[in-house]
């Protein structure tokens, strides 16, 4: 027997606001109704409804929350809202009336979820290393994944914090990647011997003779540059920015990472090694990218631990190790 729906088409029972099809369909057929009356902020929204009755329901695009009234006052939808865990904070700050706590993991460990829903973090994979070689490239940083309102259930994340990318004779490894939960980024590539350089989060730079760069990891890092004919190789890439290409007897400059704020206050990570020059190094790219060395004079350096950093090639003597990643995780308090 067909039940006709009487009364407003707010189901309080479901917290969903529901349209009823016609006349035949049985009240348990309603129709959920999504994208009820956006509003830029609340003061917005208490401008175009200054009496709302109950079971009215909005969004704000300011925080891209959905909330219904509920006879008193408009309350946030059920459902998942801020995350909590309970290790110890590493610290806690006040952003534009907002309280936060974060934990920042330099090393491998576990993340205890208390409360399931939403936390921001960044995940960056170790950096990639340089080589030992006549003009390889930098290495490439590691993968930098920031992601706003990523949901978390309630468990024991494990967390890993991979090792920045290490030598082999004269071969640069790729860094490790990192992960919490279902998120990584991905480790660096690193410099191959004979100027052969490898993909990763962001790919090592070019070796001197037009050798190719490595590929990076669209939404984590960008590519080191095919290499110019000289006697250079180019920089590894940034999680901002490729890699330069040296020019005659001066290596590129690795590519720039990016800036976080996650722990309240500005951060750059995840920059590329310096490719090696006959004559001179080129600069690591913001954000710990290691310098590139010169001759047979100076090593390349290592990328700055906990920052991602790809580690500087050396020309005819030593490249270095990428820098090791990171995790932090932040939630509302």
């Amino acid at each position: 027997m067909a039940v006709t729906p009487v009364g407003n088409p707010y189901v309080e029972s479901s917290d969903r606001v529901s349209d009823y099809p016609g006349a035949s369909e049985a009240l348990a057929e309603r129709i959920d109704i999504v994208g009820v009356n956006p509003f830029a902020n609340a003061a917005a929204r208490d401008a175009a409804i200054p009496s709302p009755v109950q079971g009215q329901m909005c969004s704000l695009n300011d925080d891209n929350k959905g909330y219904r009234y509920d006879g008193s006052e408009w309350i946030l939808f059920s459902g998942a809202g801020n995350a909590n865990f309970t290790n110890a904070a590493t610290g806690t700050y006040t952003d534009d009336g907002i309280d936060y706590k974060y934990i920042t993991f330099t090393g491998s460990g576990e993340l205890i979820v208390d409360q399931a829903g939403f936390a921001d973090i960044l995940v960056i994979g170790g950096g990639g290393a340089g080589s030992t070689q006549y003009g390889g490239g930098g290495g490439g940083a590691g993968g930098y994944l920031a992601v706003v309102s990523a949901y978390l259930s309630v468990t024991t994340h494990t967390v890993t914090v991979g090792a920045g990318g290490a030598l082999g004779g004269l071969e640069g490894y790729n860094g490790i990647s990192s992960s919490v939960g279902p998120y990584f980024g991905v480790g660096g590539g690193g410099s191959g011997a004979l100027g052969l350089s490898k993909s990763g989060g962001s790919g090592a730079g070019g070796g001197y003779s037009g050798r190719a760069g490595g590929a990076g990891i669209t939404g984590q890092g960008n590519a080191g540059p095919t290499g110019a004919a000289g006697a250079n190789g180019s920089g590894g890439g940034g999680a901002t920015a490729v890699g330069l290409t040296g020019t005659g007897t001066t290596g590129g400059n690795g590519g720039a990472g990016t800036s976080s704020s996650l722990t309240g206050s500005a951060v750059t990570r995840a920059g590329g090694g310096g490719g090696p020059g006959q004559t001179t190094g080129g600069t690591g790219g913001a954000g710990g990218g290691g310098n590139g060395g010169a001759a047979a004079s100076t090593n390349g350096a290592a990328g700055t631990v906990n920052t991602g950093g790809g580690g500087g090639s050396g020309w005819s003597i030593l490249g270095a190790a990428g820098g090791s990643g990171l995790v932090i995780v932040r939630v509302v308090v």
